[in-house]
């Protein structure tokens, strides 16, 4: 009876440690995605990227506007040829649920013009797809003051 309950708690363990890597794993990849996000707004424009690694639910939200829902809306939301490519981000952390198919990241971002620089932070969800992919389910931000250096 002792190495029953000695072997179950072995098995357990061993699926709990499984799931925390496969966590771990999923939170590597989803600021990886974020990370490449950012890279490809600086060669496209900050809207043409995001729908680009928009899940097809996508919502995005924004300063004194409603929630825009659907990557199709979205797509219409935006002038595609006329994208801003002076906005950069970086996540700062992150988590993925235990199931491993949703997760956030949350950062800083900076949007630079001729004279002025935004700052602000961010929260991006991210959903897992079929074919193992994560993609943005929804991306929502605010101003905030300057940095201190």
């Amino acid at each position: 009876m002792k190495l029953k309950y000695v072997l179950v708690l072995t098995i357990f363990w061993a699926c709990n440690e499984q799931k925390q890597n496969n966590t771990d794993q999923s939170l590597q990849q989803i600021i990886k995605a974020d990370e490449d996000a950012n890279t490809l707004a600086s060669e496209i424009g900050f809207n043409n990227a995001l729908l680009s690694v928009a899940d097809s639910s996508f919502v995005k939200l924004g300063n004194g506007q409603l929630p825009i829902v659907g990557k199709t809306t979205f797509a219409n939301s935006f002038d595609k040829n006329n994208d801003i490519k002076t906005i950069t981000w970086h996540p700062v952390n992150g988590e993925v649920a235990k199931s491993g198919e949703l997760g956030y990241t949350w950062g800083d971002w900076q949007f630079k013009t001729q004279d002025t620089t935004y700052y602000g932070n961010y929260v991006t969800i991210w959903k897992k797809q079929a074919d193992g992919n994560w993609k943005m389910c929804l991306d929502g931000g605010n101003n905030t003051p300057n940095p201190k250096l």
